[in-house]
């Protein structure tokens, strides 16, 4: 079901909340307030959200905020049901994990949210032209002339800088060029494999390979695979031409396990960049998602990060916004305080720089991290936390699903990397 179409030139709508972008985050946001009664908007330049390389792949602890937000049944038709990964890692017996996940495109699973979404919500398409904000009011004006009168205006336009612009907001790059996420679908349906999914690990530091996740969408085999390297250098040129040799020879003994290695269609290369938002305590707007900070796909924390974002906005701080009057700075900065978000965006920083550092760093500190991590994962297993080729649980030393796709817990990675703050979908 695509969105209505923009209202007629001059109209003015009057909601309690004006959500512009209809991505994941704008959507859960959307749905999650009208059901709870108020009034509300939902602005996108899009009729349907177009194909666009986001997340691609979900976990249990992200299925269960689907469950808690109400999106699950809406969602559960664009999601492919993934029950066990085989992981790869060098110097080690591959294992094979029970670890519930599901694939999806992202664009399919915002279409299905937005064909699910509930009653009440006034749908608009356009591009939003104007944004004035104060104490009380917001004004948000589309390029037809049409006029939303909102008491909070949420910005989850990710990645695009417009809006918050608008807004008054800035963005900082706090790590330029800080990883490379590509996407590609292998040539063989999904059911020719000899696995359901796969987790291959890089060999080393030379490699500045995080990992290669395979798993099945809609019958066919997808990839996502993470490297810190640059859009512009060599070795990308090279995988964007020729993906299949390039991605053998990075990952020795891949192809022999697929059984043959093809790609089919062209390979999606999405830059990485770690940012902040500036001057986002301000008047009657708030930030959710990657519009507010950005962190790495690798260590799959972004959907957890948006969809905390959502929960802790509309379950915890606007229903008692709404309640009083006014909708100044002080009420906004309670959300940007909110300890639960503060230590989720916290954690997808540190795990995003921790997992960077442990898949590139030279050097003895780093070197002795590895061993530490290759020691635990071994006792894990032999103390029955991953021991054999089929375990269950939910991913312990291997693999969470998440971001764009199943990827190493934090737990799994180490500590976190001290003297990071939060930040970054």
């Amino acid at each position: 079901m695509s969105m209505q179409p923009p209202g007629a030139t001059g109209e003015t709508l009057r909601v309690d909340v004006a959500v512009i972008g209809a991505g994941l985050g704008g959507t859960a946001v959307a749905s999650v307030v009208a059901r709870a009664g108020y009034g509300v908007a939902l602005v996108d330049s899009h009729a349907l959200h177009p194909p666009e390389f986001r997340a691609e792949k979900l976990g249990g602890d992200h299925w269960a905020l689907f469950e808690r937000l109400g999106l699950a049944p809406a969602a559960r038709p664009a999601l492919t049901p993934i029950q066990s990964i085989d992981i790869h890692r060098p110097g080690t017996r591959p294992v094979r994990r029970r670890a519930p996940e599901y694939g999806f495109v992202y664009s399919d699973l915002v279409n299905a949210l937005r064909a699910g979404r509930p009653p009440g919500i006034a749908v608009r398409v356009g591009r939003v032209d104007a944004l004035e904000t104060g104490p009380a009011r917001q004004v948000v004006t589309l390029a037809d002339g049409a006029r939303i009168e909102a008491r909070l205006v949420v910005i989850a336009t990710g990645l695009g800088d417009a809006v918050r612009r608008l807004a008054g907001i800035a963005r900082t790059e706090t790590h330029k060029a800080h990883s490379l996420s590509l996407g590609f679908f292998l040539d063989r349906p999904a059911a020719t494999y000899p696995f359901e999914s796969l987790a291959w690990y890089g060999r080393g530091p030379s490699d500045r390979t995080a990992y290669l996740t395979l798993f099945p969408v809609s019958g066919a085999m997808r990839a996502n695979l993470f490297v810190y390297r640059a859009a512009g250098e060599a070795w990308t040129r090279a995988f964007r031409t020729d993906p299949a040799p390039t991605l053998a020879a990075l990952l020795p003994g891949l192809e022999r396990v697929c059984g043959g290695l093809g790609v089919a269609g062209r390979v999606q290369v999405r830059p990485i960049d770690l940012t902040l938002s500036e001057g986002h305590q301000c008047d009657g707007v708030v930030l959710i998602g990657d519009a507010f900070c950005t962190t790495c796909p690798a260590p799959g924390v972004g959907v957890r990060r948006v969809l905390t974002d959502a929960e802790r906005l509309c379950r915890v701080h606007l229903p008692g916004w709404l309640a009083t009057p006014g909708m100044g700075a002080d009420k906004i900065a309670a959300f940007y305080d909110d300890p639960v978000k503060r230590a989720c965006d916290a954690d997808a920083i540190r795990a995003s720089l921790f997992a960077r550092a442990m898949a590139v760093e030279p050097g003895p500190v780093w070197a002795v991290r590895r061993l530490r991590n290759g020691l635990v994962r071994r006792a894990a297993a032999l103390f029955g936390q991953g021991v054999g080729r089929h375990e269950g649980g939910m991913v312990g030393a291997g693999m969470a699903g998440a971001g764009m796709v199943g990827a190493p817990t934090s737990g799994e990675s180490g500590p976190a990397s001290p003297g990071c703050h939060t930040r970054m979908l």
